[in-house]
């Protein structure tokens, strides 16, 4: 049930009746009508627009089409009043049998609030994506849940969904990886040694450095770079994805596909990716003009060969191949891209960190190109995290050695609490991560606010049963009850904008709006003992009382489902 889609399916029939009595003028494009929830709740239950966005088309005043419809509006049993505002806005307040009902079809349907608006779309949502050189850290960590959560948002909302890590496995980072883990190597068999020349120092490398020596013994110790390079790096890259993802793991967080930029190197899969794209005329050999501004010292204009970019929106083309024949960077990330076009996706999602903001543009040009304009690439930008405990920033961690990790957090306030906080904000917003708000017990902490109210309801769910009560037809009386029902009705409709714009944010400022409507109504029973769930001398009020509860419950345990929390029946 989506009550929002069924009153505006009312709103749209009643408009075909207009134009079909010549009220309305025939190829209207009703599109834009919406209904909504009202800006003031004293407003009515819902609000549409209907006469504001056909009022130009139609040639017509908005207020004659709104006072119009409103009658006809008004003819239908579920609504019980629809009232002009203003210019031509609509509100309409619905029968109080309409909110029974709705809460009666939260318990029945099981799947209240699913969408297949995704109607089975291929969707790959790419997150995280580190570099395998140390433990994930706490950017690392926003970038996991808000892709994780999206993920689940996706599926929830319809989409077939495939979650996947790109391994950077392929450029310099990893060589510097090997001989890092080589100088832990030789301190393992008793040497001394010094990091330099950009060298990882974290302490995360001496087991690393241990293993390694247990497997080769003392084979490449005083051995030249050449002898044990390539088999080092290999053993390193492993040893930092089991990391990864035993970090991921403590997170929550199970990716479908592990895909290695180093399996695009020799295997002609880059060429293929360039050659699709020489194809259809965008390769070509060019110079840049020079940088905006101030100009580096070390320019100079030399042939390169381009990617004609600018024909997708970028703002320059971009090289793909030096002046000395090697790749750029930037080509088998588009060789990674045309891999995820030519596997059958219909679109994708590329979360990355804000350092990559001027990324987007040629990234999206690239998969526009090699698509045909098929496959949409939307790309997430998350913004950075300041921690903090007991009122100073939280230190960096010793074992990675400068920075702040993913376990660091976990282990801090675990992954619930993680996940939940690093929803509470958009993800191109900063975010301020509290460790002693975030464990505190009070409405100042949402995601306690919301398991409190999911606890409570289980409360009243746990003392019905030992009375021998259960959820019956939904008994709402009170204003509080109504403004709990109504809430619930926007469950669909915020799944659905959410899936839509990719703001998987959304559903968690609505658990919390939620919980605080039900909150309300359970401090309103404390002082009106008619409005208690449980009536101790009443079992069939108390049968009706709590079904209110129990959707809420069904809610809120599926909106934190999607978020990746567990839901809480009891808070201790």
């Amino acid at each position: 049930m989506n009550l929002f889609a069924d009153i505006r399916s009312l709103v749209i029939a009643s408009l075909d009746t207009m134009v079909s009595e010549g009220a309305l003028p025939e190829g209207l494009d009703f599109a834009n009508v919406a209904v909504e929830p009202p800006r003031d709740p004293a407003h009515g239950d819902m609000a549409t627009n209907a006469a504001m966005v056909l009022a130009k088309p139609a040639g017509a005043k908005p207020r004659d089409i709104a006072d119009a419809l409103a009658v006809k509006l008004a003819a239908d049993d579920r609504v019980a009043s629809a009232d002009v505002a203003g210019p031509g806005f609509l509100n309409l307040r619905l029968d109080a049998s309409v909110w029974s009902g709705l809460v009666e079809a939260i318990l029945v349907e099981g799947d209240y609030g699913q969408s297949q608006m995704g109607q089975g779309a291929k969707v790959n949502v790419e997150y995280v994506s580190a570099n395998p050189t140390g433990p994930l850290h706490v950017g690392h960590t926003r970038g996991a849940v808000f892709g994780d959560a999206l993920a689940s948002l996706l599926e929830y909302a319809g989409h077939d969904v495939t979650r996947e890590y790109y391994i950077n496995d392929g450029g310099a980072q990893v060589d510097v990886l090997a001989r890092s883990v080589y100088l832990r190597y030789l301190e393992a068999h008793g040497q001394e040694v010094a990091f330099e020349d950009g060298t990882y120092p974290g302490d995360y490398l001496i087991e690393v450095g241990e293993a390694l020596k247990a497997k080769v013994g003392d084979k490449f110790v005083g051995k030249g770079e050449q002898f044990w390079l390539d088999e080092v790096r290999e053993f390193a890259t492993e040893k930092m994805m089991d990391l990864i993802r035993a970090d991921l793991a403590a997170l929550g967080v199970e990716m479908d596909v592990f895909f290695s930029e180093k399996s695009l190197y020799g295997t002609g899969r880059i060429e293929a990716a360039i050659e699709d794209l020489e194809g259809k005329g965008l390769i070509y050999k060019g110079t840049l003009e020079p940088p905006k501004g101030k100009l580096p010292e070390d320019w100079e204009p030399r042939e390169q060969t381009l990617f004609k970019s600018t024909d997708y929106g970028d703002d320059v083309d971009r090289p793909i191949m030096k002046s000395d024949g090697a790749w750029t960077y930037f080509a088998p990330d588009i060789a990674y891209h045309f891999d995820k076009v030519s596997r059958g996706f219909d679109q994708l999602i590329d979360v990355f960190g804000a350092d990559h903001g001027g990324y987007v543009k040629r990234m999206k040009a690239a998969v526009a190109a090699l698509s045909g304009d098929r496959v949409p690439l939307d790309i997430k930008l998350t913004q950075l995290v300041k921690l903090y405990k007991n009122g100073e920033p939280f230190k960096m961690s010793k074992r990675a050695g400068t920075f702040v990790t993913l376990r660091d957090v976990v282990d801090e306030v675990g992954p619930d609490v993680t996940r939940f906080i690093m929803l509470t904000r958009k993800n191109d917003a900063p975010l301020d991560f509290d460790f002693d708000k975030a464990l505190e017990q009070s409405k100042d902490n949402p995601v306690f606010y919301v398991q409190y109210a999911n606890a409570r309801c289980h409360s009243v769910l746990r003392k019905a049963a030992d009375l021998g009560a259960r959820a019956g037809v939904p008994l709402l009386a009170d204003s509080a009850e109504f403004a709990v029902a109504q809430k619930l009705a926007e469950w669909p409709r915020v799944v659905e904008i959410a899936a839509r714009t990719h703001e998987p944010h959304r559903i968690a400022f609505y658990l919390y709006d939620l919980a605080s409507e039900f909150h309300t109504l359970w401090n309103k029973g404390n002082d009106d003992a008619s409005l208690r769930f449980v009536q101790d001398s009443d079992s069939a009020a108390t049968e009706g009382k709590i079904a209110l509860p129990k959707a809420v419950s069904v809610v809120i345990s599926a909106g934190l489902g999607i978020l990746g929390v567990t839901p809480l029946e009891e808070m201790r």
